[in-house]
């Protein structure tokens, strides 16, 4: 007998298979048969009018705090994701010795937007070494399964101390020697790869650039050698080649990529975004990808399923008025206190008034003026908004001032009305540019963050945007079929980390499994919620239409609704079908 035969459903397997119907009968931990079982479960569940997907593969998250103190792994886990990988953009926490402990929270509480309170109050610090981090995880158990990679900054400051944080520090040979060998050792351990970060958005709360900002090509080669020798791994990169306008510096920093790539030997991946300010150079960078590729690399970019959009509110990190010198001395009150306060007409005045005079300056100018790329976030949330559904459209019709009104929509819902800001990748108000980075064989769908961003961004959805948005097809009739968009978020992104045993409905692999009502499905928007450590809030997008996900032949979750089961684990490198 088998343990579990779910019937009736509409299989789409992971694989780019034409989708068909049949019954997916487990036993254990993985599937054993897929087709016309006549055999009974235990457990019978039936399927009728749903599809059955393999469960979501998020290969870019930062959940390396979260770990400590969470099971449930949400956003992700709400989002049909049943395996993620951690530790990307160069920051983490291990290796770390004890007295450096504030400075990687500084890092990751500046870098992804992760409150530090929750951290410090969250972080079980019980371990030192890559390995010993390894050590920690294992010892829990989660709703999915976790993936860690070898963060360069954390690394870097292992090794060589205070100096590691200053990007303008070079590293010793003996400790260019060190870091490779640690990064070795991690990798041997279970490290899923090396990561790194030479992006100038990436910051500290004290301002400082990340430490590996300007790593040189010694010490980059010493982490590409560790993934050489070691034989299996990835390397993900994030440089800002697609923000920059120095042609020099593009060419040096792809020149890198490809230096990288032919040194490892193993599959690396990069961002690739669209700018405002630059709209047309993610074209280059994906054409350079594709040529690797003709000559062998296996080199690809990381591509967002829809805009990166900021969640501005009044409960939420940022806001227009943020930078107002009245806004910010209500930031050390408790959440309800403040926005209590802001409804007083007299501090309304004042922060309307020292928003009108604030200096503006190239990195926010965009999120305190431009009100007409400001919008409600409606039920479901519109991906593809349109200037004349902004904010600052309807301050027009209204003949009002755009920032008043813009402080009165955010005082909506009791000061929790949050309005969506597309910042990247919404260069000419469609989603046509994000269609044509997904299409590419290059591409990878990842950079949802899951875990960071707890305030300003709440991308774990992506998974549910990518079924949801392009089987449909955007405002110009853009769309992909749901084979493709499935297999793009199962089988392609475990195949780049090696995980070669999940995302494929058949049998023998994992009992990965998300049951998905298409007709229901749809993200509302997020709401704020405070279930961080030290009462820390974060925005959280539970979307409609997962009838159940499965995770190693366990139900976690049923109507979105986790069921405390915890079949999950730390995933130790490469992972081959039984």
């Amino acid at each position: 007998m088998f343990d579990t035969v779910i019937r009736n459903a509409t299989i789409v397997d992971g694989t780019s298979a034409p989708a068909r119907r049949a019954d997916v009968a487990i036993v254990g931990e993985r599937i054993a048969a897929v087709g016309a079982i006549p055999s009974r479960g235990a457990a019978e569940i039936d399927a009728e009018g749903l599809i059955l997907t393999p469960g979501f593969v998020d290969i870019h998250t930062h959940y390396d705090g979260q770990v400590s103190w969470d099971s449930e792994m949400a956003p992700s886990s709400l989002n049909g994701v049943t395996s993620v990988v951690m530790g990307n953009c160069g920051v983490g926490f291990a290796p770390v010795r004890p007295d450096h402990h504030d400075r990687l929270i500084e890092l990751l509480e500046g870098v992804e937007d992760i409150p530090g309170t929750a951290l410090h109050e969250g972080l079980t610090w019980d371990w030192e070494t890559f390995p010993d981090y390894l050590d920690a995880l294992d010892k829990r158990r989660f709703t999915l399964d976790i993936g860690a990679q070898v963060p360069h900054a954390a690394l870097r400051v292992y090794v060589m101390g205070d100096r590691g944080i200053n990007h303008e520090a070079v590293p010793t040979q003996d400790e260019i020697t060190r870091m490779e060998e640690l990064a070795l050792e991690a990798v041997q351990a279970g490290a899923l790869g090396v990561t790194t970060s030479r992006s100038v958005v990436h910051k500290s709360t004290t301002g400082e650039m990340i430490g590996t900002l300007t790593a040189g090509d010694a010490e980059m080669m010493a982490l590409a050698r560790a993934l050489r020798k070691a034989g299996t791994g990835v390397f993900q990169i994030i440089t800002d080649a697609y923000m920059r306008g120095d042609a020099a510096f593009v060419d040096a920093e792809m020149a890198l990529l490809e230096r990288i790539g032919r040194t490892t030997g193993r599959p690396l991946s990069f961002t690739l975004m669209q700018t405002d300010g630059l709209p047309d150079r993610w074209r280059d960078l994906q054409r350079r990808a594709e040529a690797w590729a003709r000559e062998g690399l296996d080199i690809r970019t990381q591509v967002s399923t829809r805009p990166v959009g900021v969640i501005l509110g009044f409960a939420a990190t940022l806001n227009p008025f943020a930078w107002t010198e009245s806004y910010r001395a209500l930031m050390p009150l408790p959440l309800a206190e403040r926005l209590a306060r802001l409804t007083d007409p007299a501090l309304r005045s004042a922060i309307l008034d020292e928003h009108r005079r604030l200096p503006r300056d190239e990195m926010t100018v965009q999120a305190q003026t431009n009100f007409s790329r400001m919008f409600r976030m409606t039920m479901p949330v519109d991906y593809e908004p349109q200037a004349s559904d902004s904010i600052g459209a309807e301050a027009d019709r209204l003949g009002i001032d755009q920032a008043a009104h813009a402080y009165d929509v955010l005082m909506e819902d009791g000061c929790y009305r949050l309005l969506y800001f597309p910042v990247i990748n919404y260069a000419d108000e469609s989603l046509d540019v994000v269609h044509a980075m997904m299409a590419s064989d290059r591409a990878l769908f990842g950079l949802s963050d899951g875990g960071a961003h707890c305030g300003t961004i709440c991308d774990a959805s992506f998974p549910t945007t990518t079924i949801d948005l392009w089987r449909r097809g955007n405002r110009n009739g853009l769309s992909f079929p749901i084979e493709q968009l499935v297999h793009g978020y199962t089988q392609r992104n475990a195949r780049h980390v090696g995980w070669t045993d999940r995302g494929v409905i058949a049998p023998s692999y994992l009992a990965d499994i998300n049951l998905i009502d298409l007709d229901a499905l749809a993200l509302p928007p997020p709401a704020i919620v405070c279930d961080l450590p030290a009462g820390g809030a974060r925005l959280l997008q539970r979307p409609a239409g997962y009838r159940m996900t499965m995770k190693r032949g366990q139900v976690t979750l049923r109507d979105g609704v986790p069921t405390g089961a915890l079949p999950g684990r730390l995933v130790r490198g490469e992972q081959a079908i039984a």
